[in-house]
């Protein structure tokens, strides 16, 4: 049997791939399962965190969140996974309501298994969501208004907060960056964390669609805990065990 408490960067290799298989190493599992102390991992995540491999949470540390690419980058990537739980979003449509789409490539996809007769007043801030929804007959759509960030593919800023702020949806459904039992719901940009912020006090019901590569993952701005958020629509692939012990009410593509 090693003596993993001798061989630091056996051990912090060990550690990495735990992090690359589950996204997330919580430090009392790792001393027990590599028989060192917890002090011992704690030390090792602090390295493996300077590295830039890991970013340091309460209990252990998450995978290092990686920068998004571009909207129009993301709409090509996991394309399958993608479609699998915008299919299942668009089911959790209930009539007759007024949903917030918040801008994503995923929600993107949802557009395409709305039904058409189903009567609804669509709120968007993402121009491409909005031009997409054009096709349907039934119902309104309304297309916030203020400056284009082309990272999130989304309109940010004073303008369409002010906007939303006069506006209560049913049910919301709100990007993410990266979703963590501990650090909740994250953003990759300030300005489209607040906008995110605001949304969500405007919600009855709040829905996340969330592809495998996002959870458990921290990134740079916090929006919710994981109890501000109704329902997480997931794939079959992803790892949930990690929210066990949260309120989160997860849905599993088929």
């Amino acid at each position: 049997m090693t003596d993993y408490d001798a061989f630091p960067e056996q051990r912090q290799a060990l550690i990495e791939q735990m992090l690359l298989d589950t996204g997330r190493v919580v430090g009392a599992d790792a001393a027990r399962k590599l028989g060192v102390s917890e002090h011992t991992i704690r030390r090792d995540l602090q390295e493996l965190a300077r590295k830039g491999l890991c970013k340091k949470v309460y209990g252990g540390a998450v995978s290092q969140f990686k920068q998004a690419d571009n909207f129009e980058i993301r709409v090509s990537q996991n394309v399958q996974e993608k479609t699998d739980v915008a299919r299942r979003c668009a089911q959790l449509i209930r009539p007759d309501s007024c949903i917030f789409i918040d801008s994503g490539s995923t929600y993107l996809a949802m557009v395409e298994f709305i039904p058409a007769d189903l009567e609804l007043t669509i709120v968007t801030n993402c121009p491409q969501i909005a031009a997409a929804l054009c096709r349907r007959t039934n119902g309104e759509l309304i297309l916030l208004g203020g400056k284009m960030n082309v990272h999130t593919g989304s309109v940010l800023g004073s303008e369409p907060l002010n906007q939303i702020r006069d506006m209560l949806f049913d049910q919301t459904f709100i990007g993410v960056c990266g979703l963590d039992p501990q650090a909740g719901l994250s953003a990759v940009y300030y300005e489209d964390a607040c906008f995110k912020k605001e949304v969500l006090k405007q919600s009855n019901e709040v829905i996340a669609a969330v592809i495998a590569d996002k959870m458990p993952q921290v990134a740079r701005y916090k929006v919710a805990s994981c109890e501000e958020i109704d329902i997480v629509v997931v794939s079959r692939d992803t790892h949930t065990d990690a929210f066990a012990h949260t309120s989160l009410q997860i849905e599993v593509a088929e």
